[in-house]
């Protein structure tokens, strides 16, 4: 289960990078758009380390509220949800 976790964590963020840069590389050249319900979307199925780390590498959409609030906001309730679970599983809450 651990590895299984693992492994989705890793490309669900890899998914997230991926996306902002392929979203930054149609804005450049003018074409379709990954649209930001998606963006946001795999950044709250687990891959807002990803999409933030693309947002700030690629400089893709950091004057965007949505983005600049609402992506850490998801990193900061998936990192809450997981010492949750740990915490939990180890019989401390």
């Amino acid at each position: 289960m651990k590895l299984f976790l693992l492994v989705y964590l890793l490309l669900i963020n890899a998914l997230g990078f991926a996306l902002m840069l392929a979203d930054k590389q149609k804005a450049r050249k003018k074409k379709w758009r990954v649209p930001e319900a998606a963006l946001l979307g795999v950044a709250a199925l687990g891959g807002s380390v990803g999409t933030l780390a693309g947002m700030y590498l690629v400089r893709h959409k950091t004057r965007h509220q949505k983005f600049t609030w609402g992506v850490p906001m998801l990193l900061a309730l998936q990192i809450l949800l997981a010492i949750c679970l740990l915490m939990t599983k180890s019989g401390s809450l």
